[in-house]
């Protein structure tokens, strides 16, 4: 019962590519999705408005959940990596984590068959 929790956080343009390959992949049940803020390596960018410079240090990004079984993450990090990737600073960072345990609410089930 080995499962593994991926957070994937991405640019926001890129969330409809990403959810397209991880549908096609089969891996796309039980995603969650969050619209959050955040400062990477590229510390923010500048903008004008109104003629006016001013300082955006936290970027727009979406950070994709998924808890999957161990033998799933290799082919989930692939099809990230691939659909997310842009080639410029800001593109994101996929995290990898271990999972104790799932429990169903409604059912009670629990483990793998939980997800």
């Amino acid at each position: 019962m080995a499962m593994k929790q991926i957070k994937a956080v991405i640019r926001p343009e890129k969330l409809s590519d990403v959810r397209d390959a991880l549908e096609k992949a089969g891996c796309y049940r039980g995603a969650m999705i969050t619209e959050i803020m955040g400062q990477g390596a590229q510390k923010g960018i500048t903008q004008t408005w109104r003629g006016e410079k001013y300082q955006m240090d936290l970027l727009p990004k979406v950070m994709i959940d998924l808890v999957v079984k161990d033998e799933e993450v290799d082919s989930i990090r692939k099809v990230l990596l691939e659909s997310a990737r842009t080639g410029a600073i800001g593109d994101g960072k996929i995290f990898i984590y271990n999972v104790e345990e799932v429990i169903r609410i409604r059912t009670g089930e629990e483990g793998e068959t939980a997800l």
